[in-house]
């Protein structure tokens, strides 16, 4: 099967690294995993980023006539042209930055019309955020498929499918096998923690703030902190940690071909996770058998398991995170058995492999399974 990939959000090809970035092109190694062939012409292309609620309105006229050529052109190509395509896979849609395009091309060419990780805020409704809402709207009422990713996301979805539509649950996934093969971890004295997020204002920001508050309750033990990440909040963030001197250091962005080393050289990774919808580096961190500390928000303990694979904490509570630090980093055994089984959950419940075999299930129930 020819499978269109739509990425509304972030398009696998992008150079700027993030988590969302990372599950796009998971879901285009898992569709070539399963046989398919994967797509992506010209005029299925939107503007990468987040614009802004004013700019909705002209966005959804100019999709339309987007979505005109984008039909023509399929219409008018033969059936072996590369562009064509027999489902059209969309990677991400929600308020900010829905999907224009899938349901007025599906329903005009008549194909399937598959969603992996859709979110539907009902608090939406009203404001400059109406029509990034609405849109979701139209597009959840089209799906043939909702794959959920964020148990968070399952309720609200669910209330907006249509009669006959499916939505199944794929629970987020990474190759694990990179970060697998880097052993044995080192001895570290003092202690290594790491973080790997974005430097963003809002909540990102955020995050970092709550983990400069944490790690000032923490001065008087042993430890050094690499933070991995850059962009346009970087200088706030480097204000925040100044008071540390040379115990943390800034890595910048790093290559993510990069990060396995990282994560190896490491002995407890640190993400306080404000409104957090799971976390990539969760699943990275965990398996490279790295302990984690984090926020309890959003779907963060369907990848985080808590006393299991790490600890969890309140969200934005400073004093609560950095006790759960100091337990880890007082407790070089507790240290190694949470990353053991963090180690072993990941491969078992999110290695591309388990989430390939799910997505091949999700599929074949389009039409009744005819799709091959």
């Amino acid at each position: 099967m020819r499978v269109l990939l739509h990425t509304p959000l972030k398009p696998p090809d992008s150079a700027v690294p993030s988590g969302d970035r990372e599950m796009a092109r998971g879901f285009a190694r898992l569709l070539q995993r399963l046989g398919h062939r994967v797509v992506m012409p010209p005029l299925s292309r939107v503007a990468p980023g987040v614009p802004p609620p004013e700019a909705h309105l002209a966005l959804e006229r100019r999709a339309r006539a987007q979505a005109a050529r984008l039909i023509a052109r399929w219409r008018a190509l033969p059936a072996s042209h590369p562009e064509r395509f027999d489902l059209w896979f969309t990677y991400h849609c929600y308020y900010r930055k829905p999907d224009w395009l899938g349901p007025e091309v599906t329903r005009s060419l008549g194909m399937p019309y598959v969603i992996a990780e859709a979110s539907h805020a009902p608090r939406r409704t009203q404001g400059p955020t109406r029509l990034g809402h609405r849109t979701v709207e139209r597009a959840l009422a089209a799906a043939d498929l909702v794959l959920t990713v964020n148990p968070r996301d399952v309720a609200g979805v669910r209330a907006r499918l249509r009669p006959g539509a499916r939505q199944l649950r794929l629970p987020p996934f990474i190759d694990t096998a990179p970060f697998r093969a880097i052993v044995p971890r080192p001895v570290n004295d003092p202690p290594m923690l790491l973080s790997v997020g974005m430097m963003r204002t809002r909540d990102k920001l955020e995050s970092y703030r709550v983990l400069a508050e944490a790690l000032a309750l923490l001065k008087d033990r042993k430890w050094q902190a690499l933070l991995v990440g850059d962009g346009p909040a970087r200088a706030q963030i480097e204000a925040l940690m100044a008071p540390f001197g040379a115990r943390v250091r800034f890595a910048g962005a790093v290559p993510h071909a990069d990060l396995p080393a990282l994560y190896a050289a490491s002995d407890l990774y640190l993400w306080p996770a404000i409104n957090e919808a799971y976390g990539m580096a969760f699943l990275e961190a965990q398996a490279s058998g790295l302990p984690v500390v984090a926020g309890r928000t959003g779907g963060v303990p369907a990848v985080v398991a808590d006393g299991v694979t790490g600890l969890l904490t309140p969200i934005g509570d400073a004093p609560a995170f950095a006790a759960a630090v100091a337990r880890l980093l007082d407790s070089p055994a507790e240290r190694a058995r949470l990353g053991a089984a963090a180690a072993a959950r990941v491969a078992a419940h999110h290695d591309e492999r388990a989430a390939a075999h799910a997505l091949a299930v999700a599929l074949k129930t389009l039409r009744g399974g005819t799709l091959t």
